[in-house]
């Protein structure tokens, strides 16, 4: 499914539009529609934990949601070797409007009690 990004990804501001495949049930690629070497390994963070924020008016405007609109909201992976060792980013969730096929990045507040960096390996264990 293709995606317009309507708020740019930080560090990554020239993509304008992606895709999104899925992997398996937890784990999707976000894929540049303008270069495909730029891509990031997504995954469900509520699959791993408690999970919840608010999305901003400006944001739910920009990505045209309403109280009917399917949302999804993923999380960048940096994986890394061993797989344990990987890196979700819960500070900088991906919100993704199936229904408009906008999508857009939220960095929440420093003050949140989830991290930038925090290792996945933390969460398999449970």
């Amino acid at each position: 499914m293709k995606f317009d990004i309507c708020a740019p990804i930080l560090g990554f501001e020239g993509v304008k539009q992606i895709s999104l495949e899925k992997i398996d049930d937890n784990f999707m690629r976000m894929i540049s529609a303008e270069d495909s070497n730029i891509s990031f390994t997504l995954i469900n963070p509520f699959a791993l934990r408690e999970y919840d924020f608010e999305i901003p008016n400006r944001t739910q405007e920009l990505l045209g949601v309403d109280e009917k609109s399917n949302i999804l909201v993923l999380n960048i992976l940096l994986i890394q070797n061993p797989i344990e060792e990987s890196l979700v980013n819960f500070i900088g969730p991906m919100v993704f409007n199936t229904d408009t096929q906008k999508a857009a990045q939220i960095i929440l507040s420093e003050s949140t009690k989830y991290g930038v960096a925090e290792k996945i390996s933390v969460y398999l264990k449970k």
